[in-house]
């Protein structure tokens, strides 16, 4: 049986956390943050909470879980974008990138934060080691896009090239990027992901591929020969995005390494606590002993 770290942390006073999404039933979040809590000794909760079911607008549901108490919540797809507008950044990048997923509730007000881009920062690394990204095709340019353009700019990928249905938001990223860092960022077209040829990396920042989202957002048949890869969905993990880029050759970054390393960040910004025994958290939410 797994032990527990013991705990000199005092006072130790509960901390009240929470998810705000649409598809976020499948979640592990709470379990992350819980697991968390337990390495120092405190008692962590974690509601999700779903606009659609409750009726509310996000603004109105961000207000409540305020005045309500809690410490903090993270946000979740469609709503990264919408609290970057909504809620002041506590760190200069979250306004460059226009996305947040972590908001702390402080006694000066909330402010935003975005671990989506340092847990991939930090993912990538642990993955990957010092290797540059190269030349990557990201596909999806909503809240979790933005901050892995970001994550890629500040990991010195040689070029980013950017497809979204939506052309107007890939073209206000490529902006973003290109004012906050010295990489080359450019607009794929729809025939451009038939082959992937001359990519180093592809990286899925849509919602297909998650519970509910059956599908990936290649066209059937895409070929190519690509080092590496990344799925930001978690839930699952075997995605049919990967399937298709491992099948290209690539070493993959598969999303729960995002959640988890997103995760450790925002508890340390919710609770202004480290987490220092990772390993022991990890152990935990996968079932499996922690090596000492």
């Amino acid at each position: 049986m797994t032990s527990q770290p013991s705990s000199a942390c005092s006072p130790a006073r509960s901390f009240r956390l929470g998810l705000i999404g649409g598809n976020i039933k499948e979640t592990r979040s709470p379990i992350l943050h819980i697991s968390c809590g337990l390495s120092h000794g405190r008692n962590v909760t974690y509601d999700l909470i779903i606009p659609a079911e409750r009726g509310e607008e996000f603004a109105a549901l961000l207000k409540q879980c305020e005045e309500a108490g809690f410490d903090g919540v993270n946000i979740t797809y469609p709503f990264k974008e919408e609290a970057a507008r909504l809620v002041p950044a506590g760190d200069p990048v979250v306004a460059a990138m226009g996305s947040a997923n972590t908001i702390k509730f402080t006694p000066q007000g909330p402010r935003a934060f975005n671990t989506d881009h340092s847990g991939f920062v930090a993912a990538y690394h642990a993955r990957f080691g010092a290797v540059l990204p190269g030349r990557v095709l990201m596909l999806g340019t909503g809240g979790v896009g933005r901050a892995v353009a970001f994550g890629l700019a500040d990991l010195g990928a040689s070029e980013i090239v950017l497809f979204d249905l939506d052309a107007s938001k890939a073209q206000s990223l490529a902006a973003a990027v290109e004012a906050h860092a010295p990489v080359k960022v450019t607009l794929a077209t729809p025939e451009m992901l038939h082959d992937l040829t001359g990519f180093d990396g592809a990286i899925n920042c849509t919602p297909l591929g998650m519970v509910g989202r059956d599908g990936s957002p290649l066209p059937a048949g895409a070929t190519g020969a690509l080092r590496w890869g990344f799925d930001a969905v978690y839930t699952p993990i075997d995605t049919q995005f990967r399937a298709e880029i491992e099948a290209m050759g690539a070493d993959f970054l598969n999303g729960y390494e995002l959640y988890f390393h997103q995760g450790i960040d925002a508890f340390e910004i919710f609770t202004d606590l480290t987490v220092s025994e990772t390993a022991w958290v990890r152990s935990i939410i996968t079932h499996s002993p922690a090596k000492r």
